[in-house]
């Protein structure tokens, strides 16, 4: 229904445009009528509903309005962090909100959150249940991710033809090194760090033992924090839970209820039947009082925005993203954009702090330097804190290191202080089609940058002298910013990766907590009280910027599939699709092993 009125819509737009009505005048109506929405409205005894399915990201990509959506093809099924838990804090002082309802959705996939992200919102949920308000939980087949929200709930409910997936975390990278043989594309590596993994799938056709190593440490932190936290809502321990891991890792409904990682089997209807009650609806009512989160997201807003209407502000600036140079797309973090946001923070005496939540694998390592840069400026000036959501490494570890606190959570993914060059060569490819080159020069290393050949050995040990000298770069700044002896940091470093709980038991972040716990880290260090506002940057796309670049795109898009094959094909194409941030001009890159994946 959505791609239906998005497309008559757009087919409107230009019959309208065909006969006189200009684009500023249509959008003129359309945005007087979205300003005619009176907003959501809450009726006294309701339920706040959680469809587990929603995509959480750390900032606002978007309009909020359903207009806006219906208009622009933005999904409903995507909303920002700070929304959620925004939403969640002010449910439970809201006399209105009786309860939350947890639930999946069986026609898609789960969110695309880390478990950082995750756990950030796992902590409002259980403040709401602290107050004394219930929270209902049902799915069909309970996944672990969506499970670890829901484990904090009083009543978990599965129908009784699902499952319980309990089999642990897994974490799966794709080579392509036999490809590239095949077709005939050489590929050639700089790099300093033996657990900078990020070149392997090019060159190697399984994981090397360094990245093996680095990969089961990672995704074992990650797997022990599950259990401690998910354990001690359910009353039990790790060691129940990984018995079942190891012994079950699919749990039938009457077994589920058996260990007691659910409540009760019951059909939706059933569950629906208990929201009537508490809300206080009859029985041959439709459904239960409610509303959902993103409506409810909007009122939340709102009371906040009541109380804060000083010039003080607090900037949350979300570098969400890969790292690329120059401007970058919206969903990457262009190094000549970002930097230029943040010296416009630094430049605006209403601007009184500044957190600046990473959310990265990196990148570029020129945009990395420019970042950092402005990071550094600008805490001279004000205060500038970090918060690191699920994954804030490599080049997203670089841009942090100089503020002046960095939270991670214990399951963010973080470190990763390496460097590499990576460059293909198509000649095998190209001379076995028929193709040849011919190239006329001035300089021994005129044409060392070209695609059309493999690099000679004097060419690589240039690019190898300047990714030694940049990885020492990066050891200095660590050492410098975060108070370790270099030969400490180079012990850390090696390319490896952390987990958030290892990288505070090593120096590299100073505490634990969330995007919430950075901003009041913010207003205590800039001395504001409670005398503030928060303002989020980049801004959202406008109405009319969202309009115009939906409706140029004709592209169907592939929204939550649960088709396997088609999931396995967006998995290879988004990490092929990497390959176009790297774009640094020395061709050097701080990055994460390449698309660290847990499932």
């Amino acid at each position: 229904m959505r791609d239906f009125l998005k497309y008559t819509l757009a087919s409107l737009l230009a019959l309208l445009i065909f006969m006189g009505v200009s684009i500023g005048g249509l959008l003129s109506l359309v945005i007087l009528l979205a300003s005619r929405d009176p907003g959501p409205k809450v009726k006294d005894k309701s339920v706040l509903t959680f469809d587990l399915s929603t995509q959480i990201t750390d900032s606002r990509r978007a309009g909020a309005g359903a207009l806006e959506e219906t208009l622009t093809g933005d999904s409903k099924d995507t909303i920002a962090l700070r929304a959620v838990l925004d939403a969640i804090n002010q449910a439970a002082q809201d006399k209105r909100i009786v309860g939350i309802y947890l639930y999946g959705d069986t026609s898609r996939d789960g969110g695309g959150a880390g478990y950082a992200t995750l756990k950030e919102v796992r902590e409002a949920l259980q403040r709401f249940r602290a107050t004394g308000k219930p929270i209902f939980a049902y799915d069909v087949n309970w996944r672990e991710s969506e499970y670890y929200l829901a484990s904090v709930a009083d009543m978990i409910a599965i129908n009784p033809f699902g499952s319980v997936e309990m089999n642990g975390l897994s974490s799966e990278t794709t080579f392509f090194a036999g490809a590239l043989q095949k077709f005939g594309i050489g590929m050639q590596v700089t790099r300093v760090g033996k657990y900078k993994s990020a070149v392997e799938p090019f060159l190697l056709t399984r994981r090397s033992p360094e990245s093996r190593k680095q990969t089961q440490q990672l995704i074992g932190d990650l797997w022990n924090e599950f259990l401690v936290t998910v354990g001690k809502d359910r009353k039990l321990s790790p060691q129940q839970l990984q018995s079942i891991v190891d012994n079950q890792g699919m749990l039938e409904p009457t077994e589920a209820v058996k260990r007691g990682l659910v409540t009760k089997q019951a059909y939706e209807d059933e569950i629906v039947t208990q929201l009537k009650q508490l809300t206080g609806r009859k029985e041959n009512d439709k459904t239960f009082r409610q509303i959902n989160l993103k409506s409810y997201a909007k009122v939340a807003e709102e009371e906040l925005q009541k109380g804060r209407k000083a010039n003080k502000t607090i900037a949350v600036l979300y570098a969400e993203g890969e790292i690329v140079d120059g401007d970058g797309d919206s969903d990457q973090v262009g190094g000549s954009r970002f930097a230029e946001q943040l010296r416009e923070l630094r430049q605006d005496n209403d601007v009184k702090a500044v957190v600046l939540r990473v959310n990265s694998p990196g990148g570029s390592v020129t945009a990395s330097d420019q970042i950092q840069r402005e990071v550094i400026l600008t805490r001279k000036v004000k205060p500038v804190i970090v918060s690191m959501g699920s994954v804030a490494a490599s080049g997203g570890y670089w841009i942090s290191t100089y503020s002046d606190r960095i939270f991670a959570e214990p399951n963010t993914i973080t470190g990763s202080i390496g460097v590499f060059g990576l460059r293909p060569n198509i000649q095998k490819l190209a001379n076995n089609n028929g193709i040849t080159w011919d190239v006329v020069k001035t300089g021994r290393f005129a044409d060392m940058l070209t695609l059309s050949r493999p690099r000679t050995p004097e060419e690589l040990a240039l690019m190898q002298k300047s990714v030694d000298r940049i990885y020492n770069e990066f050891l200095g700044k660590v050492a410098d910013s975060r108070k370790l002896p270099k030969d400490k940091v180079a012990e850390i470093a090696q390319g490896r990766v952390w987990s958030g709980k290892e990288a505070k038991a090593i120096g590299l972040v100073d505490d634990f907590g969330g995007l919430q716990v950075a901003i009041q880290e913010a207003a205590k260090r800039a001395k504001l009280g409670n005398d503030w506002r928060l303002e989020e940057y980049p801004k959202p796309r406008s109405l009319g910027q969202q309009i115009l670049e939906n409706f140029s795109d004709s592209s169907a898009k592939v929204n939550g599939t649960k088709d396997p094959l088609t999931r396995e094909f967006k998995k290879l194409q988004a990490d092929l699709w990497i390959l176009r941030a790297l774009n640094d001009p020395l061709d050097i890159y701080a990055r994460l092993p390449y698309n660290i994946r847990i499932d």
